[in-house]
């Protein structure tokens, strides 16, 4: 039996929900796209539902990468990229093209910045997610 990872257009809901967590929480993850799981009911304390996100490279998806987030900031908070700790916040990030389309088996959506690779940030109550250029890829 060979270990090929199913197309994210024909897995179930159910299969996303099957795969594994992320080694850490506080880990970046590096993939080409989200999937996002909206909770089936549970309640953020916000009020909000809870968002699961899936995150998928070029052979797949990989694993699950937030469970208990209510709210994903595209770009990071503000929408201005990384924070670099020496130089405080970004002025002017290049643009990424965001787009969302919906998977046609599980009709759950998918998140994704043309010709660029995505960073997601740790499991915390609000979730970042980063563009960054396809070269600091592997």
């Amino acid at each position: 039996m060979t270990d090929v990872k199913k197309n994210a257009n024909q897995m179930t809901r159910a299969e996303f929900e099957a795969l594994p967590w992320r080694k850490a929480w506080d880990k970046e993850v590096e993939c080409r796209s989200l999937i996002i799981l909206p909770s089936r009911g549970k309640l953020h304390d916000s009020g909000y539902r809870f968002i699961d996100v899936v995150a998928v490279g070029l052979d797949g998806p990989m694993c699950r990468v937030a469970g208990g987030s209510d709210v994903i900031h595209i770009d990071g908070i503000g929408g201005f990229g990384q924070w670099d700790p020496a130089n405080g916040v970004p002025r002017l990030i290049p643009p990424s093209g965001w787009a969302i389309d919906c998977l046609a088996k599980s009709g759950l959506l998918q998140l994704w910045p043309s010709s660029r690779l995505v960073i997601v940030g740790a499991a915390l109550s609000s979730l970042e997610v980063y563009a960054v250029p396809l070269e600091r890829g592997k």
